[in-house]
């Protein structure tokens, strides 16, 4: 057996039975934002040291942790933390915490972040919903043989992001009256923010946010056929656009202060997805 996926397996059996339900959808909670999990009434929570061979995370302010919880009646299982590359996993350890909610039974992703604007027309605090991606500054977690019980080994790329689940969000937010920026999502490796020169680089290649996470989750989903969308929370302009140092803290404190409306629109979104077939 492969051993990237004798491992996620391994993760699978260790917890099966401690699953209180099927999950519909998968939410990952980024920087900052890891506090919607606790507004909602949680019916199991599995650490994720407590999964045999699981990565665990050791970024500040990242709990580390799966809630599963029914949102309005959708079943949904929650990542309070999410596994990053530059923490020196190897990158398919990185994208297990995605494979294992797609075994969990998980049809959409959700993921979120706190990213860098690099639109000009942002601001600290706006939401943008991730129309695509670009990816090709990490390793891909498809490298290596490939994986034929979760997907084909050249797969399409063309709609990342899902349109029927990108109307949801684009309709929830215009509902609750939130402002919902749209644009391109770059991953970097970090852990250093970026340069004001690779700010500029982001921009020229088509870029609108840069941050550390998300897309390599995105390859792996769309891998495994999982429908998937995604908003990042923009936390500071990056660096070169102003004047103002970057600082994890900063992001943080943005979360925190987005907190209200991210759990109104997420909470929508979730609920009109539900009802999606």
């Amino acid at each position: 057996m492969n051993q990237v996926y004798e491992k996620l397996t391994t993760c699978y059996e260790s917890i099966k039975a401690r699953i209180p339900f099927e999950p519909k959808i998968a939410l990952v909670l980024g920087s900052g934002l890891g506090d919607y999990a606790d507004t909602v009434q949680a019916e199991a929570v599995i650490g994720y040291h407590e999964i045999k061979g699981f990565p665990v995370s050791t970024v500040a302010g990242h709990k580390g942790c799966f809630v599963f919880a029914h949102i309005g009646s959708v079943p949904v299982v929650m990542m309070q933390g999410r596994i990053h590359y530059y923490e020196g996993y190897h990158m398919t350890d990185v994208v297990l915490p995605v494979r294992l909610m797609k075994l969990m039974g998980a049809e959409i992703l959700f993921l979120t972040n706190a990213a860098g604007g690099v639109n000009a027309g942002f601001c600290a605090g706006d939401f943008m919903m991730i129309t695509d991606q670009i990816s090709s500054f990490v390793p891909s977690p498809l490298i290596g043989p490939n994986i034929e019980e979760l997907g084909v080994r050249f797969c399409d790329m063309s709609e990342v992001y899902d349109k029927q689940l990108q109307a949801i969000l684009r309709s929830s937010a215009e509902d609750l009256g939130i402002d919902l920026k749209e644009g391109v999502y770059m991953q970097l490796t970090g852990p250093a923010y970026e340069t004001p020169a690779e700010v500029r680089m982001v921009r020229t290649l088509g870029g609108d946010a840069v941050g550390m996470s998300t897309a390599c989750e995105a390859v792996a989903a769309n891998h495994m056929g999982m429908k998937i969308c995604g908003i990042s929370c923009i936390s500071n302009l990056a660096c070169g656009m102003t004047d103002q140092p970057l600082s994890h803290e900063e992001v943080k404190e943005t979360g925190e202060r987005v907190a209200p409306l991210f759990k109104q629109l997420v909470t929508e979104a979730v609920i009109r997805m539900g009802k999606e077939r």
